[in-house]
């Protein structure tokens, strides 16, 4: 984008919004607001774009650099890419709100239904049969105790 972005100093913005209520233990563990506020920190944050005139909505300007993003390594996956992320969904995913037509009657613009997957849920978007995990798991060599990993989508 050239010497013209940013012409003057910017942030970058992001949520973090609260589950406690669903995504910790079933509600079992709120979120303790005397930590707040909650930050965090973006690193060698890179940005790829083009100059849009935000009066213009039919605006053109950016088919170039779409089509470039688009053709870029982090903008694709590979069928080994993808195979590892059903493996791990298969494996680790007990909720997603991507199902839970409780919360969400029509599914969100970023949810891909998988008819397979869809199967496995129930209406509130958790696990028919949830597998039964750990609370703790034992490191190699010692005993201390550390929480078991799973994932929401």
């Amino acid at each position: 984008m050239g010497g013209d972005y940013p012409s003057k100093p910017m942030s970058s913005y992001a949520t973090v919004w609260d589950a406690s209520t669903w995504a910790t233990g079933g509600g079992r563990h709120k979120v303790d607001y005397r930590f707040e506020p909650f930050t965090s920190e973006f690193q060698d944050l890179v940005l790829q774009g083009c100059p849009v005139d935000p009066t213009d909505a039919a605006s053109t300007n950016c088919l170039d650099a779409i089509d470039e993003l688009e053709a870029s390594e982090f903008a694709t996956i590979t069928p080994r890419q993808r195979q590892a992320k059903k493996w791990f969904r298969e494996k680790y995913m007990y909720y997603s709100y991507c199902y839970d037509r409780v919360r969400y009657p029509s599914p969100l613009p970023e949810c891909l239904l998988i008819s397979s997957e869809q199967e496995l849920f129930k209406n509130n978007g958790r696990l028919k049969n949830p597998p039964r995990f750990h609370r703790y798991r034992h490191s190699r060599g010692g005993s201390q105790r550390q929480p078991n990993t799973t994932a929401a989508y």
